[in-house]
């Protein structure tokens, strides 16, 4: 029996119950209106696993019945008040725990049917977190706007691996009023999305929590003739668009007033949409801040000063609002006092994304009594499939560190970068692991781990195809990052980048070496996922041809890296593709993986990844 995450104390026992077609779901007295909701939402999942659906009740059970027993306190170690204990014996269920215990609890039997159908084994389970706030983070900005059915289906997804946040980093891709310019060749998420968004999550136990920039990456506002002036850097709404300029360039003037009056304006507007009790506002990556309008105050007060006293006084508007504040903590990192300056509790966001991130900055910001996320990330951007072996790793460890020093949460990040290249659905597994190891000190290794996200969430019997797709992080030759600089770098998008861009191309051209017998691997990978078909239940087959669309892309950029570096940088192989064939499949693939785009995300910047295909089908005709 596979559960994720593990719980904490499983017994099995003899015998097994079914849930007949006439058992009752009942509630107990203390039960009110959210748990009922719940129940419901629990007896529709239940429906799609066994084909029938319990009635519901509130009251006293019987033999045969589902019970919910709400008790809030289940002892001194649930001192989150999210555990459960779940009782499954032969003349019935038993479930117990306070209002957010008992829903984690439901999810554990959802996986349980998932598996077995109607017959569960008898069993004993005492469950509980590890970790209070366990969330996921979704860039809804740099290249992709999510359909609002999708986020509603990642909620969903959330909510049966026990996951209880959910944040959407938004720079410019929500419509706010009065800011036409912004929007008016994009599709923003609405008012009434984050709205019905919110109630959605509300129900299903996740607290969707507002994530707005407010500081840096601001390029699309800040790039405007209405807002241009509010920019550090004089000129921003004529600094030719680059992939790489919009990462750096549009920090807001922090020595103007009206930017600071502007920006809680926008806070204002988007926190009055949301239940939660927190706000986001980001403040990370301010590499202008200093370098122009601001370089005055930057000489009379320092660049850290500069920092914190802007960020005081948006936590502040925030506070205002009646929510906490949070701010990403790279930039304080560096002069960790200075947190004693804002207001008490505001949350840093301490991230990392390496392999074996580092512990510097968590023992750092710990000392100076910062209340903390550790924020790992899912290592998709930039990648058609993401490095799955690197966000295990990353997560483990950074779940690990916010245990060692006591952090009120894990914000598993999910970033779109240079135009959100990878198919989000990609993500799930990364954010599994996010689950299972903020929630449990000892999840299973990475290899288990695999095998059981293989079976539990693609229903793939054989437990193979989370491992088959960890493969691809060792074939990749030519990256999207690396076209993407290159196609910047022959363009003169951004002149300022071109040095950056050439060192950045010249450091990664070794990911070419074998790049041939890479191929043969992705082809090989191809293969086997279509060998997977017949082991799958037919409502996970569709995910075959989603990767296979991905694993084809890989190899495909790899055959343009060996054009590019054989034509623009000397080097040699064996055996070269014919340009003509390669753009002709290269155009093919576009439309397929632009259906698959389109199949989660509104048309956002979708033009911007065809744009670059487009360019690299004429650069390969042009050396035939």
């Amino acid at each position: 029996m596979i559960l994720i995450p593990q719980p904490k104390k499983a017994e099995r026992r003899d015998g097994e119950f079914t849930i007949g077609y006439g058992s009752y779901l009942v509630l107990d007295e203390s039960c009110g209106p959210l748990l009922t909701k719940q129940a419901m939402l629990f007896l529709d999942a239940l429906e799609e696993e066994t084909g029938y659906r319990p009635a519901l009740t509130r009251g006293k059970g019987r033999d045969g019945d589902i019970i919910l027993r709400r008790e809030e306190a289940l002892g001194p170690e649930d001192v989150l008040g999210q555990g459960y204990t779940l009782e499954i014996r032969p003349e019935g269920i038993i479930l117990t725990g306070g209002e957010k215990g008992l829903w984690h609890g439901m999810q554990t039997i959802l996986q349980m049917a998932g598996q077995q159908g109607a017959v569960l084994p008898a069993m004993s389970i005492h469950d509980r977190p590890d970790i209070r706030n366990r969330g996921f983070y979704h860039d809804v900005t740099r290249g992709r706007v999510p359909k609002l059915d999708w986020l509603k289906k990642l909620a969903d997804r959330m909510a049966r691996y026990k996951l209880n946040q959910m944040q959407l980093y938004i720079e410019h891709t929500f419509l706010f009023r009065d800011f036409s310019e912004i929007w008016r060749d994009d599709t923003p998420l609405t008012a009434e999305d984050i709205l019905e968004l919110d109630r959605y999550c509300h129900d299903r136990g996740i607290e969707l929590v507002p994530s707005l920039s407010t500081f840096g990456h601001l390029y699309k506002i800040l790039g405007s003739k209405h807002y241009s002036h509010l920019c550090e850097l004089e000129g921003s709404e004529s600094m030719p668009f680059s992939l790489r300029g919009r990462m750096h360039h549009h920090t807001i003037n922090v020595s103007s007033p009206e930017s600071l009056e502007f920006i809680k304006g926008k806070i204002r507007e988007f926190a009055a949409l949301f239940s939660s009790c927190q706000f986001n506002i980001c403040a990370d990556e301010t590499f202008d801040l200093g370098k122009g309008r601001s370089s005055g105050l930057k000489e009379s007060l320092g660049i850290h000063r500069l920092y914190i006293n802007y960020v005081k006084d948006l936590c502040e508007c925030v506070i205002s609002c009646g929510k906490r504040p949070m701010f990403w903590g790279d930039v304080i990192a560096g002069e960790p006092e200075l947190l004693k300056e804002l207001p008490a509790d505001t949350i840093c966001l301490n991230w990392g994304y390496a392999k074996n991130q580092r512990e510097d900055e968590t023992r750092a910001l710990d000392a100076a009594g910062a209340v903390q996320y550790l924020c790992p990330g899912v290592c998709g951007w930039n990648h058609l499939i993401p490095l799955y072996e690197n966000a295990y790793c990353n997560i483990k460890i950074m779940c690990d560190y916010a245990r060692k020093y006591e952090a009120v949460g894990v914000l598993n990040t999910d970033w779109g970068d240079f135009l959100h290249i990878n198919h989000p659905e990609f993500s799930i597994p990364g954010m599994i692991y996010g689950a299972a190891c903020s929630w449990n000190v000892q999840p299973p290794a990475w290899e288990e781990m695999n095998r059981q996200i293989s079976i539990l969430e693609y229903d793939d019997s054989t437990g193979q195809l989370v491992g088959m797709l960890a493969k691809t992080q060792e074939l990749h030759g030519f990256t999207w990052e690396m076209a993407v600089r290159f196609k910047e770098l022959k363009t003169g998008a951004a002149p300022e980048y071109d040095a950056d861009h050439r060192q950045y191309l010249q450091e990664h051209m070794e990911s070419m070496e074998g790049v041939d017998e890479k191929n043969r691997r992705l082809e090989e990978i191809t293969g086997e996922l279509y060998g997977l078909l017949p082991h799958m239940d037919r409502r996970s087959r569709k995910m075959v041809k989603k990767y296979v669309i991905a694993v084809e892309g890989i190899g495909l950029f790899n055959e343009l890296g060996k054009v590019i570096t054989k034509w623009d940088y000397g080097a040699e192989y064996d055996v070269m593709p014919d340009t003509w064939t390669l753009s002709e499949r290269l155009e093919v693939w576009l439309y397929h993986y632009k259906e698959l785009y389109r199949s989660v995300s509104r048309e956002s910047e979708l033009g911007r990844i065809q744009e670059i295909i487009v360019w690299y089908g004429d650069y390969l005709r042009e050396r035939r």
